[in-house]
Protein backbone atom coordinates (compact mmCIF):
# COMPACT_ATOMS: atom_id res chain seq x y z
CA UNK A 1 0.00 0.00 0.00
CA UNK A 2 2.81 2.23 0.80
CA UNK A 3 4.82 1.60 -1.73
CA UNK A 4 1.50 2.13 -4.24
CA UNK A 5 0.81 5.62 -2.93
CA UNK A 6 4.23 6.98 -3.03
CA UNK A 7 4.73 5.85 -6.65
CA UNK A 8 1.19 7.53 -7.48
CA UNK A 9 2.90 10.77 -5.81
CA UNK A 10 5.99 10.24 -7.58
CA UNK A 11 3.45 10.40 -11.00
CA UNK A 12 2.41 13.45 -9.84
CA UNK A 13 5.31 15.15 -9.31
CA UNK A 14 4.67 15.99 -5.88
CA UNK A 15 8.20 17.47 -5.26
CA UNK A 16 7.72 19.68 -8.32
CA UNK A 17 4.68 21.66 -6.60
CA UNK A 18 7.32 24.13 -5.18
CA UNK A 19 7.59 25.72 -8.18
CA UNK A 20 4.29 26.68 -7.46
CA UNK A 21 5.05 28.79 -4.52
CA UNK A 22 5.43 31.56 -6.91
CA UNK A 23 1.38 31.87 -6.80
CA UNK A 24 2.08 33.16 -2.92
CA UNK A 25 4.89 35.85 -4.56
CA UNK A 26 2.52 38.85 -4.55
CA UNK A 27 1.50 38.51 -0.67
CA UNK A 28 5.74 37.64 0.19
CA UNK A 29 6.71 41.01 -1.78
CA UNK A 30 3.33 43.62 -0.76
CA UNK A 31 4.31 42.26 2.87
CA UNK A 32 0.70 40.92 3.42
CA UNK A 33 2.10 37.90 6.08
CA UNK A 34 -0.91 38.39 8.31
CA UNK A 35 -3.89 38.95 5.64
CA UNK A 36 -5.69 35.83 6.39
CA UNK A 37 -8.38 36.67 3.30
CA UNK A 38 -5.44 36.79 0.92
CA UNK A 39 -3.64 33.70 2.24
CA UNK A 40 -6.16 31.46 2.31
CA UNK A 41 -7.44 32.63 -1.63
CA UNK A 42 -3.41 31.86 -2.32
CA UNK A 43 -3.81 28.43 -0.61
CA UNK A 44 -6.85 27.72 -2.79
CA UNK A 45 -5.00 28.56 -5.94
CA UNK A 46 -1.95 27.04 -5.22
CA UNK A 47 -4.06 23.38 -4.44
CA UNK A 48 -6.06 24.03 -7.97
CA UNK A 49 -2.89 24.88 -9.94
CA UNK A 50 -0.45 21.66 -8.52
CA UNK A 51 -3.32 19.52 -9.40
CA UNK A 52 -2.96 20.60 -13.25
CA UNK A 53 -0.11 20.91 -13.33
CA UNK A 54 0.20 16.96 -11.67
CA UNK A 55 -2.09 16.56 -14.73
CA UNK A 56 -0.35 17.87 -17.34
CA UNK A 57 3.28 15.72 -15.91
CA UNK A 58 1.33 12.41 -16.11
CA UNK A 59 0.12 13.33 -20.12
CA UNK A 60 3.56 14.58 -20.40
CA UNK A 61 5.01 10.97 -19.58
CA UNK A 62 2.42 9.33 -21.31
CA UNK A 63 3.63 11.52 -24.67
CA UNK A 64 7.38 10.55 -24.13
CA UNK A 65 7.09 7.55 -22.29
CA UNK A 66 9.47 5.61 -25.20
CA UNK A 67 11.71 8.67 -24.92
CA UNK A 68 12.11 8.50 -21.28
CA UNK A 69 13.14 5.00 -21.14
CA UNK A 70 16.55 5.76 -22.85
CA UNK A 71 16.93 8.76 -20.51
CA UNK A 72 19.32 7.84 -17.34
CA UNK A 73 17.46 9.02 -14.85
CA UNK A 74 13.62 9.48 -16.42
CA UNK A 75 13.47 6.20 -16.95
CA UNK A 76 12.55 5.49 -13.39
CA UNK A 77 9.29 8.00 -13.94
CA UNK A 78 6.37 5.24 -13.35
CA UNK A 79 5.05 5.49 -16.48
CA UNK A 80 8.61 4.79 -18.37
CA UNK A 81 9.31 2.05 -15.90
CA UNK A 82 6.21 0.55 -16.00
CA UNK A 83 5.61 0.25 -12.44
CA UNK A 84 1.81 2.15 -13.24
CA UNK A 85 -0.05 1.34 -15.77
CA UNK A 86 -1.48 3.41 -18.64
CA UNK A 87 -5.13 3.34 -17.58
CA UNK A 88 -4.31 4.05 -13.82
CA UNK A 89 -2.54 6.86 -15.01
CA UNK A 90 -5.43 8.40 -17.38
CA UNK A 91 -8.01 8.30 -14.02
CA UNK A 92 -5.77 9.88 -12.20
CA UNK A 93 -4.91 12.78 -14.51
CA UNK A 94 -8.62 13.07 -15.18
CA UNK A 95 -9.47 13.19 -11.38
CA UNK A 96 -6.94 15.57 -10.73
CA UNK A 97 -8.22 18.32 -13.91
CA UNK A 98 -11.50 17.46 -12.10
CA UNK A 99 -10.69 18.47 -8.53
CA UNK A 100 -8.21 21.64 -9.81
CA UNK A 101 -10.71 23.09 -11.95
CA UNK A 102 -13.77 22.28 -9.60
CA UNK A 103 -11.25 24.54 -6.96
CA UNK A 104 -10.95 27.43 -8.54
CA UNK A 105 -14.75 27.27 -9.63
CA UNK A 106 -16.43 26.60 -6.83
CA UNK A 107 -14.10 27.60 -3.60
CA UNK A 108 -12.02 30.06 -5.26
CA UNK A 109 -15.17 31.07 -7.12
CA UNK A 110 -12.55 33.64 -9.04
CA UNK A 111 -13.82 33.08 -13.29
CA UNK A 112 -10.89 35.31 -14.16
CA UNK A 113 -8.21 33.23 -12.38
CA UNK A 114 -10.08 29.86 -13.29
CA UNK A 115 -9.81 31.19 -17.41
CA UNK A 116 -5.74 31.80 -16.93
CA UNK A 117 -5.57 28.51 -15.23
CA UNK A 118 -7.32 27.25 -18.47
CA UNK A 119 -5.02 28.94 -20.64
CA UNK A 120 -1.73 27.81 -18.70
CA UNK A 121 -3.32 23.92 -19.12
CA UNK A 122 -4.08 24.43 -23.01
CA UNK A 123 -0.63 26.09 -23.52
CA UNK A 124 1.26 23.01 -21.54
CA UNK A 125 -0.96 20.55 -23.86
CA UNK A 126 0.52 22.18 -26.61
CA UNK A 127 3.78 22.31 -25.25
CA UNK A 128 3.81 18.86 -24.57
CA UNK A 129 2.67 17.42 -28.09
CA UNK A 130 4.45 19.86 -30.36
CA UNK A 131 5.94 23.14 -28.92
CA UNK A 132 8.63 21.42 -26.80
CA UNK A 133 10.18 20.30 -29.95
CA UNK A 134 11.22 23.67 -31.02
CA UNK A 135 14.09 25.25 -29.88
CA UNK A 136 13.97 28.59 -27.89
CA UNK A 137 9.65 27.96 -28.07
CA UNK A 138 10.43 25.68 -25.73
CA UNK A 139 12.26 27.29 -22.81
CA UNK A 140 10.05 30.24 -23.35
CA UNK A 141 6.70 28.97 -22.63
CA UNK A 142 8.35 27.32 -19.22
CA UNK A 143 9.61 30.33 -18.13
CA UNK A 144 5.67 32.07 -19.24
CA UNK A 145 4.57 29.49 -16.97
CA UNK A 146 5.68 30.83 -14.15
CA UNK A 147 4.76 34.65 -14.87
CA UNK A 148 1.40 33.01 -15.36
CA UNK A 149 1.58 31.52 -11.56
CA UNK A 150 2.49 35.29 -10.56
CA UNK A 151 -0.59 36.18 -11.97
CA UNK A 152 -2.90 33.80 -10.67
CA UNK A 153 -1.40 34.69 -7.03
CA UNK A 154 -2.40 38.42 -8.13
CA UNK A 155 -5.38 37.80 -8.98
CA UNK A 156 -6.52 35.26 -6.33
CA UNK A 157 -5.27 37.57 -3.79
CA UNK A 158 -6.00 40.97 -5.40
CA UNK A 159 -2.56 42.13 -4.86
CA UNK A 160 -0.60 44.15 -7.45
CA UNK A 161 2.08 42.88 -8.92
CA UNK A 162 5.43 44.76 -9.44
CA UNK A 163 6.53 44.85 -12.91
CA UNK A 164 9.77 44.11 -11.85
CA UNK A 165 8.89 41.03 -10.04
CA UNK A 166 7.45 39.97 -13.22
CA UNK A 167 10.61 40.51 -15.24
CA UNK A 168 12.72 38.76 -12.43
CA UNK A 169 10.43 35.77 -12.48
CA UNK A 170 10.61 35.10 -16.05
CA UNK A 171 14.50 35.85 -16.28
CA UNK A 172 14.91 33.67 -13.62
CA UNK A 173 12.51 30.73 -14.76
CA UNK A 174 14.40 31.31 -18.48
CA UNK A 175 17.75 30.72 -16.28
CA UNK A 176 16.26 27.61 -14.73
CA UNK A 177 15.41 25.98 -18.21
CA UNK A 178 18.50 26.84 -19.87
CA UNK A 179 20.14 24.89 -17.36
CA UNK A 180 18.49 21.86 -17.83
CA UNK A 181 18.98 22.34 -21.70
CA UNK A 182 22.41 22.52 -20.97
CA UNK A 183 22.25 19.07 -19.25
CA UNK A 184 20.43 17.56 -22.12
CA UNK A 185 23.45 18.53 -24.71
CA UNK A 186 25.71 17.16 -22.30
CA UNK A 187 24.45 14.07 -22.51
CA UNK A 188 23.53 13.94 -26.06
CA UNK A 189 27.12 15.05 -26.88
CA UNK A 190 28.39 11.67 -24.60
CA UNK A 191 25.71 8.73 -25.29
CA UNK A 192 24.27 10.75 -29.02
CA UNK A 193 21.14 10.15 -26.88
CA UNK A 194 18.78 12.81 -28.64
CA UNK A 195 16.56 13.29 -25.35
CA UNK A 196 14.96 15.86 -26.89
CA UNK A 197 13.59 17.17 -30.35
CA UNK A 198 14.32 20.79 -29.59
CA UNK A 199 17.89 19.70 -28.34
CA UNK A 200 19.55 20.01 -32.18
CA UNK A 201 18.65 23.90 -31.96
CA UNK A 202 21.03 24.17 -29.12
CA UNK A 203 24.91 23.99 -28.39
CA UNK A 204 26.95 24.55 -25.29
CA UNK A 205 28.39 27.56 -26.82
CA UNK A 206 24.65 28.93 -27.46
CA UNK A 207 23.73 27.60 -23.90
CA UNK A 208 26.47 29.21 -22.12
CA UNK A 209 26.22 32.44 -23.67
CA UNK A 210 22.53 32.45 -22.69
CA UNK A 211 23.31 31.29 -19.50
CA UNK A 212 25.68 34.08 -18.77
CA UNK A 213 23.71 36.74 -20.25
CA UNK A 214 21.19 35.92 -18.06
CA UNK A 215 22.61 35.89 -15.11
CA UNK A 216 23.84 39.63 -15.50
CA UNK A 217 20.57 41.15 -16.46
CA UNK A 218 19.00 38.95 -13.42
CA UNK A 219 21.72 41.00 -11.49
CA UNK A 220 21.06 44.25 -12.56
CA UNK A 221 17.57 44.20 -12.67
CA UNK A 222 17.64 43.38 -9.17
CA UNK A 223 19.72 45.72 -7.79
CA UNK A 224 17.59 48.47 -10.15
CA UNK A 225 14.10 47.07 -8.71
CA UNK A 226 16.06 47.29 -5.07
CA UNK A 227 16.44 51.11 -6.04
CA UNK A 228 13.11 51.90 -7.81
CA UNK A 229 11.48 54.58 -5.63
CA UNK A 230 8.18 52.64 -5.19
CA UNK A 231 10.36 49.81 -3.25
CA UNK A 232 12.68 52.39 -1.27
CA UNK A 233 9.33 54.18 -0.45
CA UNK A 234 8.29 50.88 1.19
CA UNK A 235 11.18 49.22 2.14
CA UNK A 236 13.86 51.30 3.04
CA UNK A 237 17.17 52.62 1.38
CA UNK A 238 18.84 49.73 2.28
CA UNK A 239 16.73 47.30 0.17
CA UNK A 240 19.63 46.81 -1.95
CA UNK A 241 22.32 45.21 0.35
CA UNK A 242 20.13 41.86 -0.08
CA UNK A 243 21.30 41.73 -3.59
CA UNK A 244 24.34 40.12 -1.72
CA UNK A 245 22.32 36.86 -1.22
CA UNK A 246 20.95 37.03 -4.95
CA UNK A 247 24.15 37.46 -6.53
CA UNK A 248 25.60 34.62 -4.26
CA UNK A 249 22.75 32.39 -5.24
CA UNK A 250 23.30 32.56 -8.65
CA UNK A 251 26.95 32.14 -8.20
CA UNK A 252 25.81 29.07 -6.71
CA UNK A 253 23.98 27.86 -9.32
CA UNK A 254 26.18 28.58 -11.99
CA UNK A 255 28.71 26.52 -10.14
CA UNK A 256 26.85 23.72 -9.74
CA UNK A 257 25.61 23.60 -13.88
CA UNK A 258 29.28 24.32 -14.98
CA UNK A 259 31.67 22.59 -12.65
CA UNK A 260 29.53 19.94 -10.82
CA UNK A 261 26.96 19.39 -13.34
CA UNK A 262 23.97 19.56 -11.45
CA UNK A 263 21.30 21.47 -13.91
CA UNK A 264 19.24 18.57 -14.73
CA UNK A 265 16.98 19.23 -11.94
CA UNK A 266 16.93 22.65 -10.49
CA UNK A 267 14.15 21.79 -7.69
CA UNK A 268 16.20 18.76 -7.17
CA UNK A 269 18.67 21.44 -6.59
CA UNK A 270 17.36 23.66 -4.68
CA UNK A 271 15.87 20.76 -2.40
CA UNK A 272 19.42 19.10 -1.79
CA UNK A 273 21.49 22.28 -2.35
CA UNK A 274 22.52 23.42 1.32
CA UNK A 275 24.27 25.98 0.24
CA UNK A 276 21.26 27.33 -1.82
CA UNK A 277 19.01 26.85 0.99
CA UNK A 278 21.21 29.14 3.29
CA UNK A 279 21.03 31.71 0.45
CA UNK A 280 17.70 31.67 0.28
CA UNK A 281 17.03 31.68 3.73
CA UNK A 282 19.26 34.92 4.35
CA UNK A 283 17.30 36.64 1.14
CA UNK A 284 14.23 36.00 3.32
CA UNK A 285 15.65 36.88 6.32
CA UNK A 286 17.30 40.24 5.37
CA UNK A 287 14.17 41.14 2.71
CA UNK A 288 11.66 40.91 5.41
CA UNK A 289 14.44 42.65 8.06
CA UNK A 290 14.41 46.09 5.87
CA UNK A 291 10.68 45.95 5.45
CA UNK A 292 10.52 45.62 9.17
CA UNK A 293 13.33 48.31 9.81
CA UNK A 294 10.94 50.47 7.81
CA UNK A 295 7.49 50.30 9.69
Amino acid sequence: MARTIYTYLRLLRVHQWVKNFFIFAPIFFSFNFFNTEALLSAFYAFTGFSLIASSIYIINDWKDMELDRQHPTKKNRPLAAKTISVKSAFIACLLLIVSGFSIYLFVLKDYAASSLLAFYFVLNICYCFKLKQLAIIDITIVAIGFVIRLFIGSIATGIELSHWIIILTFLLALLLVLGKRRNDVIIYSETGQELRKSISGYNLEFLNTMIITIVTIIIFSYIMYTISPEVVNRNGEYLYITSLFVILGLFRYLQAIFVEKKGDSPTNLVLKDRFLQITIVCWVISFVSMWLLNK
